[in-house]
């Protein structure tokens, strides 16, 4: 029996984003688990927050891929900040991910579930995103390098390792009855 999991992207808008969630859907299929997208392999008639709660806690788990969507030619982050203790700084060139690469792990680590998340080489480490937040390892992948390079890195064994005893973890505590102390 297959566990469920969140797997969370945004739409690819590059061939090679696209090849990533396929590689790491079957990745995650070998490990027996049963990946799930809302969009793509559960669909919901209710608003997405509802929709996406409700997958979740289904769920045993939540794996984000935070691919580069909205790119930053020029710009500056905290711009003619008057606090002494901030300063400005530049964000060009770099890319940001989708809101919902922001809010689909938070919700996931309020319920409890492991989080983790995967970000494209780019793409700003704010919010969600920085490390250390959820308290896993945050990978960042390069799509300019093969996705099976990735895959057979001992980088993203340990951490893929890490995350699904994380994650078994959850199933086996699920089918305990509550302790009363």
């Amino acid at each position: 029996m297959s566990i469920s999991i969140f797997l969370s992207y945004p739409k690819p808008c590059f061939g090679s984003q696209k090849a990533f969630v396929d590689r790491i859907f079957g990745q995650l299929v070998e490990r027996g688990f049963e990946p799930r997208t809302l969009g793509v392999t559960d669909y919901d008639m209710d608003a997405p927050l509802t929709a996406i709660r409700r997958l979740m806690l289904e769920s045993n788990g939540l794996l984000t891929i935070a691919f580069r969507r909205t790119y930053i030619e020029k710009g500056t982050a905290r711009l003619r900040t008057d606090i002494k203790t901030l300063k400005e700084e530049s964000v060009d060139g770099r890319w940001l991910t989708t809101p919902w690469a922001h809010i689909e792990p938070a919700m996931a680590y309020q319920l409890g579930l492991p989080v983790l998340i995967l970000r494209e080489k780019g793409v700003l480490a704010d919010g969600i995103l920085e490390h250390g937040v959820v308290g896993l390892y945050m990978p960042e992948f390069d799509l300019d390098q093969a996705v099976d390079d990735y895959v057979a890195a001992a980088e993203w064994k340990g951490i893929i390792g890490k995350w699904e005893g994380y994650v078994r973890a959850v199933v086996d505590r699920k089918g305990r009855p509550p302790q009363l102390y």
